[in-house]
C-alpha cells in the first residue's frame, strides 16, 4: 500500500481524445457512439516513436477509473511515472479507452447486441492516436487488461497477433467458461426469479435504483455475457440465456455460442495458435484465490500454451480477483521492453 509518494517522480502528460465510433453506433442497447479515450505521453516525450499499450477494463469499470485520484495507491498514470521513472519500464504511451456499457462493462468482442467493439478499438480508436501522437504501429502495439479485460486481452492476441497487437498481458482473465459460469446461471436465475423471470423488469428495476445488491450485479454480468456471446436481435437488448429458465439447464445450442469464445476452445484453432505465436510478449497471471475459479482455467492455459511450444510467462500469486493493480508492476515492464 503507498499512501504517498516517497519520491516526486517526472510526471507524464495526460490527453483526452473523443471519438466518433462508427463501429458502434446503432447498438442495441442505444449507448452513445462518441467516447472518450485518456492518453498517458511519458515525461519528456511527445509519443512520437514510442510503442503503444492499451488498456482494458474490467466488468463494471472502465479504463477512465484509473486515470482517476486513488486513495491509498497509485492511479495508473502515477504508477506508469514510477515505471518508467525508476527505469524499471521503457517509456510508452498508454491509452485508456471508455467502454463501459449499459449492460455494466465490455468483452471488447464484436456484438450486434453490445456493438462492434473489437472494430471500435482497432478500425475507430487505433489510427487516430497514432495519427495525432506518432506513437504505436505495426509490431509496436500491446495490449493488457485484468478480469474481463484479461479476456479481452487475451482473445484480441488470437485473433489479431501479429498484424495489430504483438504483446499482451492478460491478469486473471476470463477462461474455462462451463467452471466460470455454471453456479452464476443459478444465482441469475434466483435474482430473475424476484422480477417474474422477466429480463426486461429486472434491468428496469436495476437502472432505477437506488443501490443494486451484490446479486444484482453478478446478474447483470451474466446477462451482459448473453449480450456478448449470443445475442438475439428479436429480444429486449438482444439478451436470451443458455439455460432453461426453471431447471438451470443448459440448452446445447445456445451454450454451444458461448464457448465458442472460450479462450481454452479457441486455443485449439490453429490459426489462433499461430496469431499468438507472432506475439512478442506474451504474459498470463491468475491469483490462487481467485474466487471465480480462474486459477483452473488459468493453468489449463498455461499447459496448452507449453504443450504448441509458445513462448509466454505464466504466474500465479497467492490473492483473490480484487484490487489486483499491483500485478501490472510484473507485465506493464515486459510489454514495453518487448515493443522497444
Amino acid at each position: 500500500m503507498v499512501a504517498h509518494r516517497t519520491v516526486d517522480w517526472a510526471e507524464g502528460a495526460m490527453h483526452s481524445l473523443w471519438i466518433e465510433g462508427k463501429s458502434i453506433a446503432g447498438n442495441l442497447l442505444g449507448d452513445k457512439a462518441r467516447r472518450r479515450i485518456d492518453l498517458y505521453i511519458p515525461a519528456g516525450s511527445d509519443g512520437a516513436g514510442l510503442p503503444l499499450l492499451v488498456d482494458f477494463a474490467g466488468f463494471t469499470s472502465t479504463s477512465l477509473v484509473h486515470t482517476s485520484w486513488k486513495n491509498y495507491g497509485e492511479n495508473l498514470p502515477e504508477r506508469l511515472d514510477r515505471l518508467i521513472g525508476s527505469g524499471a519500464m521503457k517509456p510508452a504511451v498508454v491509452a485508456f479507452p471508455d467502454c463501459f456499457t449499459r449492460l455494466g462493462g465490455n468483452q471488447y468482442i464484436d456484438s450486434v447486441a453490445m456493438g462492434n467493439w473489437e472494430q471500435f478499438l482497432i478500425d475507430d480508436m487505433l489510427p487516430v492516436i497514432e495519427r495525432q501522437f506518432g506513437c504505436g504501429g505495426e509490431g509496436r502495439r500491446g495490449v493488457f487488461g485484468k478480469s474481463s479485460g484479461g479476456y479481452g486481452a487475451i482473445v484480441h492476441g488470437m485473433r489479431h497477433g501479429g498484424d495489430v497487437w504483438s504483446a499482451v498481458a492478460c491478469h486473471s482473465g476470463d477462461m474455462d467458461f462451463p467452471l466460470m459460469y455454471r453456479n452464476e446461471f443459478c444465482e441469475t436465475l434466483r435474482t430473475l426469479d424476484k422480477h417474474g423471470q422477466s429480463i426486461e423488469a429486472f434491468i428496469r428495476y436495476f437502472e432505477k435504483g437506488p443501490k443494486p445488491t451484490h446479486s444484482d450485479w453478478h446478474a447483470m454480468m451474466i446477462l451482459a455475457q448473453c449480450a456478448t456471446y449470443d445475442p438475439d436481435p428479436e429480444r429486449f437488448l438482444g439478451i436470451r440465456l443458455p439455460v432453461t429458465t426453471d431447471t438451470c439447464e443448459l440448452i446445447p445450442q445456445r451454450w454451444s455460442n458461448w464457448l465458442k469464445w472460450d479462450p481454452l476452445t479457441m486455443i485449439k484453432n490453429e490459426d489462433h495458435l499461430a496469431r499468438l505465436r507472432q506475439l512478442k510478449c506474451l504474459f498470463i497471471d491468475c491469483g490462487t484465490f481467485d474466487q471465480y475459479n480462474l486459477i483452473y482455467g488459468a493453468r489449463i492455459m498455461n499447459r496448452k500454451l507449453s504443450q504448441a511450444g509458445i513462448e509466454h510467462v505464466y504466474e500465479e500469486f497467492p490473492d483473490n480477483h480484487s484490487s489486483l493493480d499491483y500485478r501490472l508492476d510484473q507485465s506493464l515492464p515486459l510489454l514495453a521492453a518487448a515493443l522497444s
